[in-house]
């Protein structure tokens, strides 16, 4: 039986599949994992270290690097484990696990550094993340889809929807920052009730409004995300009981590094010279999207532009209408006030990063150029 080829158009792979062939060996199971992994399996090298050097409070600087690689393979793996039991559920639990744990190591992170109080590297990483997937990964999906099939294309209602909500939480955060800016006062954000409120209030609407895209996607527009692109004969790799294990284990990984990762922030930022921000906003992103990234480009390059977009734009699409307001959420429960108020530069160069892409995208076709635009900005 082929598998489903349903690709929805947030990083969500193939799911409401019954494949056949189940390996039964654990070794055959550990064996097609690493397959799986490709040269990302170098990288797990430095997991051990990493802990040993956060346990034993190494230099800060050597634990965060240690922590810093050591996550990028935790991530594709987490990402495996995650779609392995998506494929052997409904269409609509699978997309949901999908939509759960299609970011968790960004929520992990940015959990931890919550707890420690660091707000302004949770919201540079929230942004980072959404901007590297928007213009980096997205670009260099259509420059290099577009170098080798010239031009490609791909579900423009879909793929319009997904922009359109983004533009919905884009300008979700316009009005914390307008609120601001005409406030008579100048008040650190974090102490101004209004602004609080407010936050608490739009992303309590924000996550409303990703379940209903969900419904939408997964129950009465499935067609919208269906990928014409053939049928390909999918092979399971792990079985239930395997990717349900692999899936605690990792996330009890990533959660260990995290917090020795976020624990060195502050060291790391005085030696380097570099403010948290940045930390924030370049640095972190590239941990736990680096796999994702990777599986973008490659499945562009296989001419599948449904799903490269899908990753690109419904990651970002994710953190800016699940993530980011659960972790508002989560730090008014934390009593870490967390509120959707960012700078004026930040919140305009979302807003246009967010216009290029819906502007790029109407005609449902893509080349180079288009991605060289992206990149460029």
């Amino acid at each position: 039986m082929t598998s489903n080829d349903n690709t929805s158009l947030s990083p969500m792979p193939l799911i409401g599949s019954s494949r056949h062939h189940v390996p039964a060996s654990t070794a055959t199971q550990t064996k097609e994992l690493a397959k799986s992994m490709g040269f990302i399996n170098l990288f797990l090298i430095t997991l051990p270290f990493a802990i040993i050097g956060g346990a034993v409070k190494w230099p800060p600087t050597i634990v965060f690097i240690l922590n810093f690689i050591a996550i990028v393979p935790l991530a594709k793996l987490l990402g495996i484990a995650t779609e392995e039991i998506a494929f052997r559920t409904s269409q609509s639990i699978g997309g949901l696990l999908n939509a759960s744990f299609g970011n968790a190591v960004e929520m992990i992170l940015s959990i931890v550094a919550l707890k420690e109080g660091l707000i302004r590297v949770v919201q540079a990483s929230l942004l980072g993340s959404i901007l590297s997937n928007l213009l980096l990964v997205l670009g260099f999906c259509f420059v290099a889809g577009g170098l080798k099939h010239k031009e490609q294309r791909f579900n423009m209602t879909a793929a319009q929807t997904s922009s359109s909500l983004m533009t919905m939480s884009v300008m979700s955060l316009l009005v914390p920052a307008a609120m601001m800016a005409s406030s008579p006062a100048i008040e650190i954000p974090e102490n101004n009730n209004s602004l609080l409120a407010l936050s608490h209030g739009t992303a309590i609407i924000l996550l409303c409004l990703y379940i209903l895209y969900l419904i939408f996607q997964l129950r009465t527009h499935v067609h919208l995300y269906a990928d014409d692109e053939g049928d390909e004969e999918e092979e399971p790799i792990l079985s239930v009981p395997y990717a349900i294990s692999l899936l605690v284990i990792v996330t009890i990984l990533v959660s260990v590094c995290a917090e020795f990762l976020v624990g060195s922030i502050e060291v790391v930022s005085s030696s380097w010279g570099l403010s948290e921000t940045f930390i924030g906003l370049i640095l972190l992103p590239i941990v736990g999207n680096a796999a994702e990234h990777v599986t973008a480009v490659t499945v562009a390059m296989k001419n599948k532009m449904n799903l490269a977009i899908g990753v690109a734009i419904g990651s970002s699409m994710q953190i800016a209408l699940f993530v980011t307001p659960f972790l508002v959420i989560v730090g008014w429960f934390m009593g870490q006030n967390l509120t959707l108020f960012f700078h004026t530069f930040e919140t305009s160069v979302m807003f246009i990063s967010v216009l290029i892409v819906n502007y790029l995208i109407q005609d449902g076709t893509s080349n180079w150029l288009e991605g060289n635009l992206r990149i460029q900005l």
